[in-house]
């Protein structure tokens, strides 16, 4: 199994926990690229306006909110993605 894969996988389970490195991992990995905004705020970009992912980069701790990964799920469902 690839590491996109496994991510992938880990995206469809919705009790799993995330870091920044893995989140920031898969959406490389499904062809996004990260552009920085102001202060902590990052866009993941993949050429497709529809499709463009903005949030906050988790601190002081480094887990990933719930809520924001229910948000890139969705996101990436209604892209066709997962």
């Amino acid at each position: 199994m690839t590491k996109l894969e496994k991510l992938l996988e880990k995206m469809a389970n919705p009790d799993t926990t995330w870091t920044w490195k893995e989140l920031c991992s898969l959406l490389k990995k499904l062809g996004y690229t990260q552009e920085a905004g102001d202060g902590s705020r990052v866009k993941f970009d993949n050429g497709n306006a529809t499709d463009l992912i903005n949030l906050h980069k988790p601190h002081p701790s480094n887990e990933v909110k719930a809520y924001v990964i229910r948000q890139v799920r969705e996101k990436l469902q209604n892209g066709g993605m997962l």
